[in-house]
């Protein structure tokens, strides 16, 4: 069904796959034939340096919504932000709905309408649109690239390389800085056959996450869809499953283009932005994942990972042992804290589910809708436990279901249909009950991110599915389903796209700023408080220890109804690590008394007593460390954080809490890691084994700001114990003279602070 290639691959003519082995004859060098990929010239057409083997990259376009475009902007106009110098487009698709904290939503809402005014953006009002269908409608273009300050900003079917990351590399584009990465690996996911009935994107998608999450196998590389099979997907279905690559832990995705995606651009009026994509005549990759359309079968994501991937059928005929097995997992994500099983489901043998969903930039596209309504058309959902909701994910798509008579065959199941709204997918939406189970067609399913509260004894799951079987689901009444039950037709209605509704209700400066707009503040707002430099010698204290395989940025700083505060850094922080470690902020609180007392100008042991015998310690060897030339902070240990979310609050939050370092085994992704040193947080790597440190303990870093600067590998380290300090070796990993300078300075807004 999937191979993965152990080695690079040579593409000729888009047909044939030449594997390297070393000894293969082909027409060009490795070298020449990895210039003939996609990726490369797009990332050729935007490179700013001569070197392409140190991108130095400009987007074309930027795009955010409103959990984070507050704290972007805010970051932006304390470097001096004047205009938006490219378009920029502020969505609000987050907290729509999330009633929490009175005013505060919509005076986030306010706050960017007015920036869009005085520095020339967009505006898209609430309910119109999800982020990623916007942006695929109305922003999207051949050749182009996108940066957007979500995870899941990928619009590679359409020809656009895009790219989730969080705030500050967004603040740089704003800044006309540059996106800097060294040449990506190139992998090419290369398709054959077709899909068969009842099999959606979803499915596909799962089907890769399952195969590549785990070993890497793409992880910060570009995916490049190519083959045959490409041509036999419509353009919903390329987008269904590009904006699922994100789970693979990849950098960004591009596919081949044709006469669908060509269609896809005259139906929305902006036929001129379709550009032809294919490799050159011989293109090397990196990897080949080759898939064979044809044999992939429905699939069931199992909490709490988009990766714990089974077919359908695979899941019912082991039941038991799976449901086992996710149980198992379970204490582990969970860490004990609550009961959790899924076997008390399981009726006369069958899987019974209380809530579908169908939603958001993943499941919300018009095709997924059309197909559920078919499959539940004529049939009830039932008048039990089980729900149904489905978010189309834009206004035109909503009007069009309107039109063609679906949008009346799903209320008439008992189906109910919502606004554009990403709630569902990250926790502000739908939350089931206690120890419910939801099948949903959204992008994650890790803990809590069906809005579930672990401290509060409240858990509840999801698995991921396709719409199709969702709703072969629903109309068997709530009792685990595969679309490959249903034995009906698909009507394959033609979708026509009306604009009207954006030109009623977006604000679209076209590029011109109005300085003389005032930007509308609500008592939540706050600036982000000031933030000292690197100082010479570095005192960390470890306030959380996490030892769990992957902690996701969910865990790090929760979703759901939290979003509500993220315009308020000091208010968020107050969530940091709330459902992992809930003694965290109390921790880090207590130590950053310390820092606050040096910055005072005062003896940071008299504002932290228990600091006393650790100087003691650290001036036997140390005489001249003192306030003048010391920093005191927090950090944590998590063996590879960062999986999941772009937002830079994972990092931000423990920055404002007076966190100085992360130290982990791996970063998940490369977007953490920017996060972190862009607040200003040192990204150690720690190699794996028993650590020699335990929470609670403090770490002390001589010099640590010289070998910032002086570029040391290695960096020496050591635990205050009672009478001595023991020495341990950290690292950094590769750092580019920018990101060194932002640690130096203490974070992206004192880099550029004029």
């Amino acid at each position: 069904m999937i191979k993965l290639y152990e080695n690079g691959v040579y593409l000729l003519n888009g047909t044939e796959i030449v594997e390297d082995t070393g000894n293969v004859q082909v027409p060009l060098t490795k070298e020449e034939a990895a210039q003939n990929t996609m990726a490369y010239g797009i990332l050729k057409a935007h490179n700013t340096s001569e070197n392409m083997e140190r991108l130095q990259i400009r987007f074309d376009k930027l795009t955010s919504h409103d959990i984070t475009f507050v704290g972007i902007i805010q970051t932006a106009r304390a470097s001096g932000l004047e205009k938006f110098p490219m378009p920029y487009v502020l969505t609000n698709c987050h907290n729509s709905l999330c009633a929490v904290g009175g005013t505060i939503n919509e005076d986030d809402h306010m706050f960017g309408l007015t920036c869009a005014k005085k520095y020339g953006g967009m505006y898209v009002p609430p309910h119109q649109a999800v982020i990623h269908q916007f942006a695929r409608e109305m922003l999207a273009g051949g050749g182009k690239m996108i940066l957007g300050s979500d995870s899941h900003t990928r619009y590679g079917a359409l020809g656009t390389m895009a790219m989730g990351e969080g705030g500050p590399e967004l603040v740089k584009q704003l800044l006309s800085q540059t996106y800097d990465i060294n040449m990506p690996g190139v992998v090419a996911i290369y398709l054959t056959g077709s899909p068969r009935p009842g099999v959606g994107p979803q499915d596909v998608a799962l089907a890769i996450i399952g195969k590549v999450f785990a070993n890497g196998y793409v992880k910060n590389k570009v995916m490049e869809f190519v083959g045959p099979g490409v041509a036999n997907l419509s353009a919903d279905f390329r987008i269904g499953v590009d904006v699922m690559t994100t789970e693979t832990t990849c950098l960004s995705s591009i596919w081949q283009t044709d006469e669908k995606i060509q269609e896809f651009y005259e139906i929305h009026g902006r036929s001129e932005d379709y550009k032809e994509l294919k490799p050159g005549e011989t293109a090397y990759y990196d990897g080949c994942v080759e898939i064979d359309l044809s044999e992939i079968k429905p699939m069931i994501a199992m909490p709490f990972h988009p990766s714990n991937a089974y077919t359908i059928d695979e899941l019912k005929a082991n039941l038991d042992d799976i449901l086992a097995d996710v149980e198992k997992k379970a204490q582990v994500s969970l860490d004990g804290k609550v009961p959790y099983t899924l076997r008390d489901k399981v009726i006369d043998g069958k899987l019974y589910v209380e809530q579908g969903i169908i939603a958001g930039c993943a499941g919300g596209g018009f095709e997924n809708i059309c197909a559920a309504a078919d499959i539940l058309k004529g049939k009830s959902i039932g008048a039990d436990a089980f729900t149904l909701s489905v978010y189309p994910a834009s206004t035109p798509i909503y009007m069009e279901l309107a039109k063609n008579g679906v949008l009346a065959d799903l209320l008439a199941t008992g189906a109910v249909v919502k606004t554009a709204f990403c709630g569902p997918c990250f926790g502000a939406g739908d939350t089931p009950a206690n120890n419910a189970f939801s099948i949903r067609h959204t992008t994650r399913n890790f803990p809590n991110r069906e809005g579930s509260k672990i401290q509060n004894g409240q858990i509840s799951s999801v698995a991921l599915m396709d719409a199709r079987s969702i709703a072969a689901t629903a109309a068997n009444k709530g009792f685990l389903t595969s679309a490959e039950d249903y034995t009906g037709g698909y009507t394959g209605q033609k979708y026509f796209f009306d604009k009207t509704i954006y030109e009623n209700r977006v604000f679209d400066s076209k590029g011109v700023a109005d300085p003389s707009v005032e930007i509308q503040f609500g008592p939540n707002i706050k600036d982000w408080p000031k933030m000292a430099a690197l100082p010479e010698n570095l005192i960390v204290k470890v306030v959380s220890e996490i030892h769990d395989p992957v902690t996701t940025t969910d865990e790090l700083i929760p979703s759901g109804e939290t979003s509500s505060y993220r315009s308020n850094p000091l208010g968020l922080a107050e969530f940091t690590l709330s459902r992992k470690d809930p003694a965290y902020v109390g921790r880090a609180k207590e130590v950053q008394k310390a820092q606050e007392a040096i910055q005072e100008g005062k003896c940071p042991v008299d504002a932290l007593p228990e600091m006393k015998p650790v100087m003691d310690v650290i001036k036997k060897s140390y005489p001249d460390v003192s306030k003048e030339n010391l920093g005191v902070g927090s950090t944590i240990f998590a063996v590879k954080p960062g999986d999941g979310s772009a937002r830079e609050q994972a990092a931000s939050c423990q920055k404002v809490l007076g966190g100085w370092a992360n130290i982990a085994n791996e970063y998940a992704t490369k977007r953490y890691r920017s996060n972190l040193i862009n607040w200003g947080m040192l990204p150690f790597l720690i190699k794996e084994g028993e650590l020699p440190f335990a929470n609670g303990d403090y770490l002390f870093f001589p010099e640590i700001r010289k070998a910032v600067a002086e570029k040391d590998d290695a960096i020496k380290g050591y635990v205050v114990g009672e009478s001595e300090l023991k020495e341990f070796e950290v690292a950094l990993g590769e750092l580019t003279d920018d990101e060194r300078e932002i640690i130096l300075k203490g974070c992206l807004i004192n880099y550029n602070r004029k």
